[in-house]
């Protein structure tokens, strides 16, 4: 079943309410994905030659200050990062592969969320009111979200298993619906390089836009080939640094509805969760044609 939600600011000025509008907009699809739900927020950028990483350990009470401790003796880099609940973020002055290899040598029990400079994935298990409570959602501030509640079908409820997932810099995907042939594209593409950490067919999408985009194809042009190359139902929500992007397989029976104002663009699973914006009331509101893309970029 699962529940998408998507909030995207036109406006600057606005961005220091963006937790505030979008919480009520998670927490209203609560009935659609009662076991797990996280999010992905953009902003608080790093500069170029940095990267930023959301770490998440299994509770509350992991060692974080000494693991960054550890982290920047080992690199030799200029490194910041704060603690949020049971994650940390962490923005290094240093090449994100060499980040990567330091923390699976140090640290191989935490999980690496995101990366990229501008991303954090923030998600685990528990009603949508306990995440956003866990992890202070209410006031954060950003350019855009997007976020997702589960009702798991394929695979186990977890931390991991929750959306969003991120393969790329940047780059994460939520999903309603179902992939029938997520086991053999996975392969395919661990055979290009793209690695995975979970069994979840969501992954496998978030894997296959990563790679279309190695290969040099914009977000129009990957999402297009989706289209040919995933089978199945679905409903998906792209992050990148610039935006967000809402598609829907040809058959389209996965529900989702868009608004759009001269301040914000919303998407949801159901109307329910747009409800509590300002100025719904007055919004363009519309149901996504079956593959068909909808695409929202900073320029």
């Amino acid at each position: 079943m699962c529940g998408i939600v998507g909030l995207y600011l036109k406006k600057p000025e606005l961005e220091g309410q963006l937790g505030k509008l979008f919480e009520p907009m998670l927490q209203a699809m609560t009935d659609r994905g009662p076991d797990s739900a996280g999010f992905a927020i953009y902003g608080d950028e790093v500069a170029d030659g940095w990267v930023k990483l959301t770490l998440q350990a299994a509770d509350v009470s992991y060692d974080w200050k000494n693991l960054m401790g550890e982290l920047e003796g080992h690199l030799g880099c200029s490194l910041d990062w704060f603690q949020n609940a049971s994650a940390a973020v962490l923005k290094v002055n240093c090449d994100e592969d060499r980040v990567r290899a330091a923390l699976a040598d140090l640290a191989p029990e935490v999980r690496i969320m995101s990366a990229g400079q501008s991303i954090e994935i923030l998600k685990g298990m528990g009603l949508p009111r306990e995440i956003s409570e866990r992890f202070g959602l209410s006031k954060m501030k950003g350019s855009h979200i997007i976020g997702h509640t589960r009702m798991a079908t394929e695979s186990a409820v977890t931390m991991e298993g929750s959306h969003p997932f991120s393969t790329g810099a940047d780059l994460c995907l939520v999903h309603n619906g179902s992939l029938s042939n997520h086991s053999r594209l996975r392969q395919e593409l661990k055979r290009q390089g793209i690695t995975f950490e979970t069994e979840n067919d969501t992954e496998v999408a978030a894997g296959y836009l990563t790679w279309r985009l190695q290969q040099g194809d914009s977000l129009e042009e990957a999402l297009d080939k989706s289209l040919e190359d995933l089978d199945g139902f679905f409903t998906f929500a792209i992050g990148t640094r610039n935006g967000f992007a809402v598609i829907r397989d040809p058959i389209a029976c996965k529900p989702a509805i868009l608004a759009e104002t001269d301040d914000y663009v919303a998407m949801a699973s159901e109307y329910q969760a747009l409800a509590s914006l300002p100025g719904i009331d007055k919004a363009k509101v519309w149901e996504p044609e079956p593959a068909t893309m909808y695409i929202w970029e900073r320029a």
